[in-house]
Protein backbone atom coordinates (compact mmCIF):
# COMPACT_ATOMS: atom_id res chain seq x y z
CA UNK A 1 0.00 0.00 0.00
CA UNK A 2 1.35 3.53 -0.97
CA UNK A 3 0.82 6.99 0.27
CA UNK A 4 0.69 9.14 -2.43
CA UNK A 5 2.89 12.53 -1.86
CA UNK A 6 3.82 15.58 -4.37
CA UNK A 7 6.23 16.84 -4.75
CA UNK A 8 7.27 13.00 -5.52
CA UNK A 9 9.83 11.55 -3.44
CA UNK A 10 13.29 9.84 -4.76
CA UNK A 11 12.32 6.68 -5.55
CA UNK A 12 14.11 4.47 -2.73
CA UNK A 13 11.77 7.00 -0.28
CA UNK A 14 8.78 5.88 -2.34
CA UNK A 15 10.15 2.21 -1.52
CA UNK A 16 11.11 2.13 2.06
CA UNK A 17 7.73 3.81 2.82
CA UNK A 18 5.71 1.24 1.13
CA UNK A 19 3.62 -0.87 3.47
CA UNK A 20 4.25 -4.47 1.48
CA UNK A 21 2.39 -7.65 1.70
CA UNK A 22 4.22 -10.53 3.04
CA UNK A 23 4.85 -12.49 0.08
CA UNK A 24 2.93 -15.67 0.91
CA UNK A 25 -0.24 -13.32 0.38
CA UNK A 26 0.73 -12.22 -2.95
CA UNK A 27 1.08 -16.06 -3.58
CA UNK A 28 -1.83 -16.89 -2.35
CA UNK A 29 -4.15 -14.27 -4.14
CA UNK A 30 -3.11 -16.16 -7.41
CA UNK A 31 -3.49 -20.00 -6.35
CA UNK A 32 0.15 -20.37 -5.26
CA UNK A 33 0.87 -22.51 -1.89
CA UNK A 34 3.43 -22.58 0.78
CA UNK A 35 3.94 -26.13 -1.38
CA UNK A 36 4.85 -23.90 -4.62
CA UNK A 37 7.52 -21.94 -3.04
CA UNK A 38 10.95 -21.52 -1.29
CA UNK A 39 11.15 -18.33 0.43
CA UNK A 40 13.59 -16.13 0.71
CA UNK A 41 12.55 -13.64 3.25
CA UNK A 42 9.46 -12.29 4.45
CA UNK A 43 8.80 -10.35 0.74
CA UNK A 44 10.22 -12.59 -2.21
CA UNK A 45 10.14 -16.26 -2.77
CA UNK A 46 11.03 -18.90 -5.80
CA UNK A 47 8.02 -20.53 -7.84
CA UNK A 48 8.26 -24.18 -8.10
CA UNK A 49 8.23 -25.34 -11.87
CA UNK A 50 5.79 -28.32 -11.33
CA UNK A 51 3.36 -25.23 -10.80
CA UNK A 52 2.86 -25.68 -14.71
CA UNK A 53 1.65 -29.23 -14.42
CA UNK A 54 -0.62 -28.09 -11.26
CA UNK A 55 -2.43 -25.64 -13.29
CA UNK A 56 -2.00 -27.16 -17.20
CA UNK A 57 -5.69 -27.35 -17.51
CA UNK A 58 -5.98 -23.48 -16.73
CA UNK A 59 -6.69 -21.10 -20.16
CA UNK A 60 -3.73 -18.52 -20.40
CA UNK A 61 -4.12 -15.19 -19.83
CA UNK A 62 -3.40 -12.03 -22.36
CA UNK A 63 0.12 -11.91 -23.18
CA UNK A 64 1.21 -8.00 -23.46
CA UNK A 65 4.98 -6.47 -24.55
CA UNK A 66 5.82 -3.18 -23.50
CA UNK A 67 8.21 -2.06 -26.00
CA UNK A 68 9.19 1.91 -26.77
CA UNK A 69 10.25 4.49 -29.77
CA UNK A 70 14.18 4.37 -30.03
CA UNK A 71 15.04 6.32 -26.31
CA UNK A 72 17.56 8.41 -25.33
CA UNK A 73 20.04 7.60 -23.26
CA UNK A 74 18.15 8.20 -20.12
CA UNK A 75 15.62 6.04 -21.29
CA UNK A 76 12.01 6.42 -21.52
CA UNK A 77 10.43 4.77 -18.85
CA UNK A 78 9.51 1.06 -19.83
CA UNK A 79 9.97 -0.48 -17.08
CA UNK A 80 7.92 2.08 -15.18
CA UNK A 81 4.98 1.82 -17.35
CA UNK A 82 4.86 -2.14 -17.44
CA UNK A 83 4.59 -1.63 -13.66
CA UNK A 84 2.48 1.35 -13.51
CA UNK A 85 -0.07 -0.62 -15.90
CA UNK A 86 -0.15 -3.67 -13.93
CA UNK A 87 -1.03 -1.66 -11.24
CA UNK A 88 -3.48 0.08 -13.04
CA UNK A 89 -4.92 -3.23 -14.38
CA UNK A 90 -5.12 -5.18 -10.98
CA UNK A 91 -4.82 -2.57 -8.24
CA UNK A 92 -7.96 -0.21 -10.24
CA UNK A 93 -9.56 -2.31 -12.79
CA UNK A 94 -9.53 -5.57 -10.67
CA UNK A 95 -8.64 -7.84 -13.10
CA UNK A 96 -5.99 -10.98 -12.30
CA UNK A 97 -2.53 -9.65 -13.67
CA UNK A 98 0.90 -10.38 -13.75
CA UNK A 99 4.34 -8.69 -13.64
CA UNK A 100 7.40 -10.42 -15.56
CA UNK A 101 10.72 -8.42 -16.33
CA UNK A 102 14.06 -8.49 -16.05
CA UNK A 103 16.52 -9.06 -13.04
CA UNK A 104 18.77 -5.81 -13.26
CA UNK A 105 23.14 -6.53 -13.63
CA UNK A 106 24.76 -4.73 -10.22
CA UNK A 107 27.02 -3.17 -12.81
CA UNK A 108 24.54 -0.39 -14.68
CA UNK A 109 23.21 -0.06 -10.78
CA UNK A 110 26.53 1.07 -9.61
CA UNK A 111 26.99 2.63 -12.72
CA UNK A 112 25.46 5.78 -14.53
CA UNK A 113 21.85 3.73 -15.22
CA UNK A 114 21.17 3.39 -11.72
CA UNK A 115 18.23 0.78 -10.44
CA UNK A 116 15.77 -1.10 -12.79
CA UNK A 117 13.16 -1.69 -10.46
CA UNK A 118 10.83 0.65 -11.98
CA UNK A 119 10.11 4.61 -10.84
CA UNK A 120 8.37 6.99 -8.40
CA UNK A 121 5.05 5.35 -7.71
CA UNK A 122 5.15 2.51 -10.30
CA UNK A 123 7.98 0.16 -8.68
CA UNK A 124 8.60 -3.68 -7.60
CA UNK A 125 9.65 -3.75 -4.18
CA UNK A 126 11.91 -3.88 -1.95
CA UNK A 127 13.75 -2.23 -4.63
CA UNK A 128 16.93 -2.72 -2.98
CA UNK A 129 16.20 -6.34 -3.09
CA UNK A 130 15.20 -5.80 -6.89
CA UNK A 131 18.85 -3.62 -7.90
CA UNK A 132 21.31 -6.02 -5.98
CA UNK A 133 21.83 -9.63 -5.21
CA UNK A 134 18.00 -10.88 -5.24
CA UNK A 135 18.04 -14.55 -4.77
CA UNK A 136 21.90 -15.08 -6.34
CA UNK A 137 21.00 -15.94 -9.86
CA UNK A 138 23.30 -13.78 -11.51
CA UNK A 139 25.74 -15.19 -9.34
CA UNK A 140 24.55 -19.03 -9.58
CA UNK A 141 25.06 -17.87 -13.68
CA UNK A 142 28.19 -17.05 -13.03
CA UNK A 143 29.47 -19.91 -11.12
CA UNK A 144 28.19 -21.90 -14.41
CA UNK A 145 30.31 -19.60 -17.04
CA UNK A 146 33.29 -19.24 -14.95
CA UNK A 147 33.31 -23.58 -14.34
CA UNK A 148 33.77 -23.84 -17.67
CA UNK A 149 36.07 -21.12 -18.35
CA UNK A 150 38.39 -22.83 -15.91
CA UNK A 151 37.39 -26.35 -17.49
CA UNK A 152 38.38 -24.83 -21.48
CA UNK A 153 41.73 -23.80 -19.44
CA UNK A 154 42.58 -27.14 -17.69
CA UNK A 155 42.17 -28.93 -20.38
CA UNK A 156 44.66 -27.43 -22.80
CA UNK A 157 47.06 -26.98 -20.05
CA UNK A 158 46.50 -30.90 -19.23
CA UNK A 159 46.44 -32.04 -22.82
CA UNK A 160 50.16 -30.03 -23.42
CA UNK A 161 51.28 -31.73 -20.43
CA UNK A 162 50.62 -35.11 -20.71
CA UNK A 163 51.09 -35.13 -24.55
CA UNK A 164 50.45 -38.53 -25.59
CA UNK A 165 49.94 -39.93 -21.97
CA UNK A 166 47.12 -37.75 -21.55
CA UNK A 167 44.56 -40.32 -22.63
CA UNK A 168 46.17 -43.13 -20.53
CA UNK A 169 46.85 -41.08 -17.41
CA UNK A 170 42.98 -39.51 -17.32
CA UNK A 171 40.75 -42.03 -19.60
CA UNK A 172 39.44 -39.19 -21.72
CA UNK A 173 39.91 -38.49 -25.78
CA UNK A 174 42.40 -35.66 -26.12
CA UNK A 175 39.77 -32.98 -27.48
CA UNK A 176 42.83 -31.02 -29.19
CA UNK A 177 41.22 -27.57 -28.62
CA UNK A 178 42.96 -24.74 -31.01
CA UNK A 179 43.36 -22.19 -27.96
CA UNK A 180 43.54 -19.44 -30.53
CA UNK A 181 39.50 -20.23 -31.49
CA UNK A 182 38.13 -20.06 -28.48
CA UNK A 183 35.29 -17.16 -27.73
CA UNK A 184 34.27 -18.05 -24.42
CA UNK A 185 35.55 -15.22 -21.53
CA UNK A 186 34.82 -15.50 -17.92
CA UNK A 187 32.80 -12.82 -16.30
CA UNK A 188 31.72 -10.58 -13.28
CA UNK A 189 29.08 -8.92 -11.99
CA UNK A 190 30.46 -5.52 -12.10
CA UNK A 191 31.34 -2.86 -14.67
CA UNK A 192 35.15 -3.06 -14.99
CA UNK A 193 36.68 -1.95 -18.72
CA UNK A 194 40.50 -3.11 -17.68
CA UNK A 195 38.96 -6.75 -17.75
CA UNK A 196 37.74 -6.55 -21.09
CA UNK A 197 41.38 -8.08 -22.51
CA UNK A 198 43.92 -10.12 -20.60
CA UNK A 199 46.58 -12.16 -21.13
CA UNK A 200 45.36 -15.92 -18.85
CA UNK A 201 48.69 -18.39 -17.64
CA UNK A 202 51.68 -16.04 -16.90
CA UNK A 203 54.43 -17.90 -14.75
CA UNK A 204 55.33 -21.14 -14.60
CA UNK A 205 53.75 -24.09 -16.92
CA UNK A 206 51.98 -25.24 -13.96
CA UNK A 207 50.57 -22.17 -13.77
CA UNK A 208 48.63 -22.53 -17.04
CA UNK A 209 48.29 -21.82 -21.11
CA UNK A 210 49.26 -18.49 -21.50
CA UNK A 211 46.58 -16.88 -24.41
CA UNK A 212 45.20 -13.83 -24.64
CA UNK A 213 41.48 -13.80 -23.16
CA UNK A 214 39.36 -11.43 -21.47
CA UNK A 215 35.93 -10.86 -19.41
CA UNK A 216 32.34 -10.16 -19.86
CA UNK A 217 29.38 -8.74 -17.64
CA UNK A 218 27.69 -11.54 -16.21
CA UNK A 219 24.03 -10.85 -17.58
CA UNK A 220 25.96 -10.88 -21.36
CA UNK A 221 27.02 -14.75 -20.41
CA UNK A 222 25.24 -17.18 -22.66
CA UNK A 223 24.17 -18.93 -19.70
CA UNK A 224 22.50 -16.15 -18.20
CA UNK A 225 20.97 -16.04 -22.35
CA UNK A 226 20.20 -19.88 -21.65
CA UNK A 227 18.72 -19.03 -18.74
CA UNK A 228 16.10 -16.97 -20.10
CA UNK A 229 15.02 -18.82 -23.08
CA UNK A 230 15.06 -22.54 -21.78
CA UNK A 231 11.74 -24.01 -21.13
CA UNK A 232 12.64 -26.42 -18.52
CA UNK A 233 15.04 -27.77 -16.38
CA UNK A 234 16.04 -31.16 -18.70
CA UNK A 235 15.90 -28.30 -21.98
CA UNK A 236 18.69 -26.29 -20.07
CA UNK A 237 20.36 -29.16 -19.58
CA UNK A 238 20.92 -30.04 -23.44
CA UNK A 239 21.28 -26.20 -24.00
CA UNK A 240 24.08 -25.77 -21.76
CA UNK A 241 25.71 -29.06 -23.30
CA UNK A 242 25.32 -27.02 -26.66
CA UNK A 243 27.56 -24.48 -25.73
CA UNK A 244 30.41 -23.83 -28.56
CA UNK A 245 33.32 -22.80 -26.50
CA UNK A 246 35.90 -22.91 -30.06
CA UNK A 247 37.18 -25.21 -32.29
CA UNK A 248 39.77 -28.22 -32.67
CA UNK A 249 42.48 -28.02 -34.89
CA UNK A 250 40.68 -29.64 -37.49
CA UNK A 251 38.19 -27.34 -37.49
CA UNK A 252 35.11 -29.20 -35.63
CA UNK A 253 32.86 -27.34 -32.52
CA UNK A 254 34.10 -28.29 -29.19
CA UNK A 255 31.25 -27.94 -26.95
CA UNK A 256 30.71 -27.69 -23.49
CA UNK A 257 29.11 -31.44 -23.67
CA UNK A 258 32.35 -32.40 -25.03
CA UNK A 259 34.23 -30.99 -21.94
CA UNK A 260 32.52 -33.17 -19.79
CA UNK A 261 30.96 -29.52 -18.04
CA UNK A 262 27.64 -29.66 -18.81
CA UNK A 263 26.09 -31.50 -15.80
CA UNK A 264 27.80 -29.70 -13.23
CA UNK A 265 26.82 -26.39 -15.03
CA UNK A 266 23.08 -27.40 -14.44
CA UNK A 267 23.56 -28.25 -10.73
CA UNK A 268 24.84 -24.97 -10.18
CA UNK A 269 21.53 -23.35 -12.20
CA UNK A 270 18.97 -25.60 -10.60
CA UNK A 271 17.28 -23.63 -8.59
CA UNK A 272 18.38 -20.17 -10.59
CA UNK A 273 15.59 -21.47 -13.40
CA UNK A 274 13.20 -21.43 -10.31
CA UNK A 275 11.22 -17.75 -10.91
CA UNK A 276 11.66 -15.04 -8.39
CA UNK A 277 8.30 -13.85 -7.24
CA UNK A 278 7.80 -9.97 -5.98
CA UNK A 279 5.56 -7.26 -6.04
CA UNK A 280 4.38 -3.80 -7.24
CA UNK A 281 4.06 -0.88 -4.48
CA UNK A 282 0.25 -1.70 -5.22
CA UNK A 283 0.75 -4.97 -4.31
CA UNK A 284 0.39 -7.08 -7.77
CA UNK A 285 2.42 -10.20 -8.39
CA UNK A 286 5.55 -9.92 -10.09
CA UNK A 287 7.90 -12.23 -11.37
CA UNK A 288 11.93 -10.97 -11.95
CA UNK A 289 13.60 -13.40 -13.35
CA UNK A 290 16.80 -13.39 -15.64
CA UNK A 291 18.44 -10.56 -17.14
CA UNK A 292 20.32 -10.82 -20.73
CA UNK A 293 21.69 -7.82 -22.23
CA UNK A 294 19.71 -6.36 -25.14
CA UNK A 295 22.02 -5.90 -27.35
CA UNK A 296 24.16 -8.89 -27.56
CA UNK A 297 21.40 -11.23 -26.61
CA UNK A 298 17.94 -11.00 -26.82
CA UNK A 299 16.80 -8.60 -24.07
CA UNK A 300 13.96 -10.55 -22.55
CA UNK A 301 13.13 -12.06 -19.11
CA UNK A 302 12.72 -15.59 -18.85
CA UNK A 303 9.78 -18.08 -20.69
CA UNK A 304 9.47 -19.63 -17.67
CA UNK A 305 8.53 -17.03 -15.84
CA UNK A 306 5.64 -15.89 -18.60
CA UNK A 307 4.29 -19.28 -19.02
CA UNK A 308 3.56 -20.06 -14.79
CA UNK A 309 2.31 -16.62 -15.05
CA UNK A 310 -0.04 -17.14 -17.74
CA UNK A 311 -1.57 -19.73 -15.87
CA UNK A 312 -2.21 -17.37 -12.76
CA UNK A 313 -3.12 -14.26 -14.51
CA UNK A 314 -6.30 -13.18 -16.78
CA UNK A 315 -2.80 -10.26 -18.05
CA UNK A 316 0.68 -10.89 -18.16
CA UNK A 317 2.52 -7.43 -19.18
CA UNK A 318 5.90 -8.06 -20.03
CA UNK A 319 8.71 -6.10 -21.38
CA UNK A 320 11.64 -6.28 -24.19
CA UNK A 321 15.06 -4.05 -23.91
CA UNK A 322 15.23 -1.25 -25.76
CA UNK A 323 13.22 -0.07 -28.40
CA UNK A 324 10.63 -2.09 -31.03
CA UNK A 325 13.86 -2.68 -33.35
CA UNK A 326 16.00 -4.85 -30.59
CA UNK A 327 14.03 -5.97 -28.24
CA UNK A 328 10.43 -6.15 -29.51
CA UNK A 329 11.26 -7.89 -32.55
CA UNK A 330 13.99 -10.72 -30.64
CA UNK A 331 11.10 -11.01 -28.55
CA UNK A 332 8.47 -12.29 -31.37
CA UNK A 333 11.55 -14.43 -33.42
CA UNK A 334 13.30 -15.52 -30.73
CA UNK A 335 11.60 -15.33 -27.61
CA UNK A 336 8.04 -16.82 -29.10
CA UNK A 337 9.88 -19.27 -31.08
CA UNK A 338 10.90 -20.97 -28.55
CA UNK A 339 7.76 -20.78 -25.88
CA UNK A 340 5.69 -21.32 -28.12
CA UNK A 341 3.21 -18.07 -26.68
CA UNK A 342 1.47 -15.51 -29.03
CA UNK A 343 1.15 -12.02 -27.47
CA UNK A 344 -2.10 -10.09 -27.52
CA UNK A 345 -1.14 -6.55 -27.73
CA UNK A 346 2.44 -4.38 -27.74
CA UNK A 347 2.38 -1.15 -25.70
CA UNK A 348 4.82 1.45 -27.00
CA UNK A 349 6.14 3.81 -24.79
CA UNK A 350 6.57 7.17 -26.00
CA UNK A 351 7.93 10.26 -24.21
CA UNK A 352 8.03 14.29 -25.56
CA UNK A 353 11.73 14.62 -24.79
CA UNK A 354 12.53 11.53 -27.10
CA UNK A 355 10.49 12.69 -29.95
CA UNK A 356 12.25 16.35 -29.97
CA UNK A 357 15.82 14.82 -29.54
CA UNK A 358 14.60 12.78 -33.11
CA UNK A 359 13.24 16.14 -34.60
CA UNK A 360 16.79 17.82 -34.12
CA UNK A 361 16.63 18.47 -30.67
CA UNK A 362 19.92 19.00 -28.72
CA UNK A 363 22.46 16.07 -27.63
CA UNK A 364 20.84 14.59 -24.27
CA UNK A 365 23.60 13.15 -22.25
CA UNK A 366 23.37 10.75 -18.86
CA UNK A 367 23.84 13.25 -15.86
CA UNK A 368 24.00 16.54 -17.52
CA UNK A 369 20.93 18.67 -17.38
CA UNK A 370 18.52 19.00 -20.02
CA UNK A 371 18.60 22.01 -22.47
CA UNK A 372 15.30 24.28 -22.78
CA UNK A 373 14.37 22.66 -25.71
CA UNK A 374 12.86 19.56 -23.62
CA UNK A 375 11.93 21.65 -20.82
CA UNK A 376 9.53 24.59 -23.13
CA UNK A 377 7.40 23.63 -25.53
CA UNK A 378 8.39 23.30 -28.93
CA UNK A 379 5.56 21.91 -30.94
CA UNK A 380 7.73 22.19 -34.56
CA UNK A 381 10.64 19.93 -33.11
CA UNK A 382 8.20 17.11 -31.66
CA UNK A 383 6.44 17.01 -35.05
CA UNK A 384 9.51 16.22 -36.62
CA UNK A 385 10.25 14.00 -34.15
CA UNK A 386 7.37 11.82 -34.54
CA UNK A 387 8.47 9.99 -37.75
CA UNK A 388 10.77 8.19 -35.13
CA UNK A 389 7.10 6.60 -33.25
CA UNK A 390 5.78 6.27 -36.69
CA UNK A 391 8.56 4.09 -37.89
CA UNK A 392 8.26 2.27 -34.38
CA UNK A 393 4.26 1.20 -34.90
CA UNK A 394 5.23 0.67 -38.00
CA UNK A 395 7.70 -2.52 -36.96
CA UNK A 396 5.23 -3.49 -33.94
CA UNK A 397 2.49 -3.84 -37.52
CA UNK A 398 4.52 -5.68 -39.06
CA UNK A 399 3.86 -8.94 -36.72
CA UNK A 400 0.24 -8.46 -36.71
CA UNK A 401 -0.43 -7.15 -33.47
CA UNK A 402 -2.38 -4.55 -32.19
CA UNK A 403 -0.26 -1.72 -30.91
CA UNK A 404 -1.71 0.96 -27.78
CA UNK A 405 1.41 3.70 -27.65
CA UNK A 406 1.73 5.05 -23.74
CA UNK A 407 2.52 8.99 -24.09
CA UNK A 408 4.83 8.69 -21.08
CA UNK A 409 4.19 12.17 -19.43
CA UNK A 410 6.80 14.51 -17.82
CA UNK A 411 6.01 17.44 -15.91
CA UNK A 412 7.79 19.37 -19.07
CA UNK A 413 5.32 18.47 -21.21
CA UNK A 414 2.22 20.60 -22.11
CA UNK A 415 -1.12 19.70 -23.16
CA UNK A 416 -0.58 20.76 -26.47
CA UNK A 417 2.35 18.80 -26.77
CA UNK A 418 0.62 15.89 -25.33
CA UNK A 419 -2.43 15.93 -28.20
CA UNK A 420 0.18 16.16 -30.82
CA UNK A 421 1.51 12.69 -30.42
CA UNK A 422 -1.66 11.16 -29.43
CA UNK A 423 -3.04 12.78 -33.32
CA UNK A 424 -0.35 11.17 -34.59
CA UNK A 425 0.14 7.71 -33.57
CA UNK A 426 -3.30 6.89 -33.74
CA UNK A 427 -2.59 8.44 -37.55
CA UNK A 428 0.35 5.98 -37.83
CA UNK A 429 -2.36 2.78 -36.86
CA UNK A 430 -1.85 2.49 -33.24
CA UNK A 431 -4.97 1.03 -32.07
CA UNK A 432 -4.73 3.93 -29.50
CA UNK A 433 -2.64 6.31 -27.82
CA UNK A 434 -2.87 7.50 -23.94
CA UNK A 435 -0.99 9.59 -22.18
CA UNK A 436 -0.17 7.67 -18.58
CA UNK A 437 1.01 9.47 -15.53
CA UNK A 438 1.95 6.57 -13.76
CA UNK A 439 5.37 7.92 -12.87
CA UNK A 440 3.96 10.64 -10.27
CA UNK A 441 0.46 9.03 -9.46
CA UNK A 442 1.17 4.87 -9.70
CA UNK A 443 -1.69 2.93 -10.78
CA UNK A 444 -4.49 5.60 -10.71
CA UNK A 445 -2.15 7.99 -13.31
CA UNK A 446 -2.43 4.68 -16.38
CA UNK A 447 -6.01 3.43 -15.48
CA UNK A 448 -7.08 4.82 -19.12
CA UNK A 449 -4.27 3.15 -20.42
CA UNK A 450 -5.01 -0.10 -18.80
CA UNK A 451 -8.41 0.19 -20.42
CA UNK A 452 -7.13 0.74 -24.00
CA UNK A 453 -5.09 -2.43 -23.42
CA UNK A 454 -7.82 -4.41 -22.21
CA UNK A 455 -9.92 -3.54 -25.50
CA UNK A 456 -6.46 -3.95 -27.86
CA UNK A 457 -6.78 -7.65 -26.09
CA UNK A 458 -9.80 -8.38 -27.47
CA UNK A 459 -8.51 -6.92 -30.90
CA UNK A 460 -8.44 -9.42 -33.97
CA UNK A 461 -4.46 -9.97 -34.31
CA UNK A 462 -2.63 -12.14 -37.12
CA UNK A 463 0.79 -12.83 -35.31
CA UNK A 464 3.51 -14.31 -37.65
CA UNK A 465 7.42 -14.24 -37.55
CA UNK A 466 9.75 -11.89 -39.66
CA UNK A 467 10.98 -14.69 -41.56
CA UNK A 468 11.23 -18.39 -41.39
CA UNK A 469 13.80 -20.60 -39.64
CA UNK A 470 15.13 -22.59 -43.06
CA UNK A 471 16.17 -19.77 -45.09
CA UNK A 472 20.53 -18.91 -45.48
CA UNK A 473 21.72 -16.78 -42.39
CA UNK A 474 22.40 -14.16 -44.77
CA UNK A 475 18.53 -14.11 -45.86
CA UNK A 476 17.10 -13.57 -42.72
CA UNK A 477 19.70 -10.86 -41.61
CA UNK A 478 18.36 -8.94 -45.05
CA UNK A 479 15.23 -9.26 -44.09
CA UNK A 480 15.59 -7.24 -40.49
CA UNK A 481 17.96 -4.93 -42.02
CA UNK A 482 15.82 -3.61 -44.60
CA UNK A 483 11.83 -4.43 -43.08
CA UNK A 484 13.09 -3.16 -39.44
CA UNK A 485 16.13 -1.12 -39.97
CA UNK A 486 15.22 0.20 -43.08
CA UNK A 487 18.40 -0.35 -44.78
CA UNK A 488 19.20 -0.45 -48.50
CA UNK A 489 20.95 -3.58 -48.13
CA UNK A 490 23.72 -5.19 -45.94
CA UNK A 491 27.57 -5.16 -46.40
CA UNK A 492 29.41 -7.86 -44.79
CA UNK A 493 33.33 -8.40 -44.26
CA UNK A 494 35.06 -10.95 -45.10
CA UNK A 495 35.22 -12.38 -41.69
CA UNK A 496 31.49 -12.65 -41.66
CA UNK A 497 30.99 -14.40 -44.57
CA UNK A 498 33.15 -17.06 -43.63
CA UNK A 499 31.83 -17.37 -40.25
CA UNK A 500 28.41 -17.43 -41.75
CA UNK A 501 29.41 -20.32 -44.36
CA UNK A 502 31.04 -21.77 -41.20
CA UNK A 503 28.00 -22.29 -39.15
CA UNK A 504 25.99 -23.21 -41.98
CA UNK A 505 28.36 -26.02 -42.49
CA UNK A 506 28.25 -27.18 -38.90
CA UNK A 507 24.51 -26.78 -39.11
CA UNK A 508 23.69 -24.06 -37.06
CA UNK A 509 21.90 -21.98 -40.20
CA UNK A 510 18.33 -22.68 -38.85
CA UNK A 511 18.61 -20.63 -35.59
CA UNK A 512 17.09 -17.51 -35.56
CA UNK A 513 19.38 -13.91 -35.30
CA UNK A 514 19.84 -11.70 -32.73
CA UNK A 515 21.26 -8.87 -34.47
CA UNK A 516 23.60 -6.96 -31.98
CA UNK A 517 23.49 -3.09 -32.88
CA UNK A 518 23.17 0.45 -30.61
CA UNK A 519 19.45 1.02 -29.16
CA UNK A 520 20.04 4.61 -29.74
CA UNK A 521 19.05 4.36 -33.28
CA UNK A 522 16.87 2.60 -36.12
CA UNK A 523 19.95 2.09 -37.87
CA UNK A 524 23.75 1.11 -36.55
CA UNK A 525 25.07 4.87 -36.28
CA UNK A 526 23.76 5.74 -33.16
CA UNK A 527 24.31 9.55 -34.48
CA UNK A 528 21.39 8.88 -36.66
CA UNK A 529 17.99 10.06 -35.17
CA UNK A 530 14.44 9.94 -36.30
CA UNK A 531 14.05 7.54 -39.38
CA UNK A 532 17.73 6.80 -41.22
CA UNK A 533 17.22 6.31 -44.63
CA UNK A 534 20.22 5.65 -47.24
CA UNK A 535 22.38 3.58 -45.71
CA UNK A 536 23.64 0.08 -45.51
CA UNK A 537 24.27 -2.37 -42.34
CA UNK A 538 27.60 -3.60 -41.96
CA UNK A 539 27.57 -6.54 -40.36
CA UNK A 540 30.89 -7.24 -39.03
CA UNK A 541 31.45 -10.31 -37.23
CA UNK A 542 29.15 -12.55 -37.30
CA UNK A 543 28.87 -15.45 -33.69
CA UNK A 544 26.59 -17.90 -32.67
CA UNK A 545 25.34 -18.76 -29.15
CA UNK A 546 24.15 -22.31 -30.05
CA UNK A 547 23.41 -23.01 -26.19
CA UNK A 548 21.11 -19.90 -26.46
CA UNK A 549 19.85 -21.32 -29.52
CA UNK A 550 20.95 -18.06 -31.83
CA UNK A 551 23.18 -16.07 -33.98
CA UNK A 552 24.10 -12.88 -33.67
CA UNK A 553 25.40 -10.32 -36.30
CA UNK A 554 27.50 -7.44 -34.81
CA UNK A 555 26.58 -4.24 -36.45
CA UNK A 556 30.13 -2.24 -35.60
CA UNK A 557 31.57 -2.48 -32.32
CA UNK A 558 29.88 -3.74 -29.22
CA UNK A 559 30.63 -3.69 -26.00
CA UNK A 560 29.66 -7.15 -23.48
CA UNK A 561 32.15 -5.24 -20.86
CA UNK A 562 30.69 -1.50 -19.60
CA UNK A 563 33.45 0.19 -17.71
CA UNK A 564 32.47 3.00 -15.09
CA UNK A 565 32.14 6.86 -15.45
CA UNK A 566 33.97 9.41 -13.84
CA UNK A 567 31.06 9.79 -11.27
CA UNK A 568 29.64 6.45 -10.63
CA UNK A 569 26.13 5.89 -9.06
CA UNK A 570 28.17 4.01 -5.78
CA UNK A 571 29.40 7.33 -4.35
CA UNK A 572 26.23 7.76 -3.32
CA UNK A 573 25.25 4.58 -2.11
CA UNK A 574 25.82 4.05 1.63
CA UNK A 575 23.57 3.12 4.70
CA UNK A 576 22.60 5.61 7.00
CA UNK A 577 22.83 5.22 11.22
CA UNK A 578 19.78 2.65 11.03
CA UNK A 579 21.19 0.40 8.35
CA UNK A 580 18.91 1.77 5.73
CA UNK A 581 20.42 1.79 2.13
CA UNK A 582 20.34 5.06 0.86
CA UNK A 583 21.40 6.66 -2.54
CA UNK A 584 20.41 3.76 -4.70
CA UNK A 585 17.38 5.25 -7.75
Amino acid sequence: MITIRHPVPSDIEIAQEAVLKPIREVAESVGLTEDDLDYYGKYKAKVHLDVLEKFRDRPQGKYIDVTAITPTPLGEGKTTTTVGLSQALGAHLGKNVFTCIRQPSQGPTFGIKGGAAGGGYSQIVPMEDFNLHLTGDIHAVSAANNLLAAAIDARLLHERNYGERFKSVTGLDPLNINPYSITWNRVVDVNDRELRKVVLGLGTRVDGFPRESGFDIAVASEVMAILALTTSLKDMRQRLGRIVIGQTWAGEPVTAEDLGVAGAMTVLMKDAIMPNLMQTLEGTPAFVHAGPFANIAHGNSSIIADQIALKLADYVVTESGFGADIGMEKFFDIKCRYSGLVPNAVVMVATVRALKMHGGGPKVVAGRPLDPAYTEENLELLEKGCVNLGKNIEIARLFGIPVVVAINRFKYDTDAEVALVRRFAEGAGAYAAVPSNHWAEGGAGAVELAEAVVDACEQPSNFDFLYPLDLPIKDKIEIIATKVYGADGVDYTPLASQQIAAYEKAGFGNLPMCMAKTHLSISHDPSKKGVPTGFVLPIREVRASVGAGFIYPLCGEMRTMPGLPSRPVFLQVDLDDEGKVVGLF
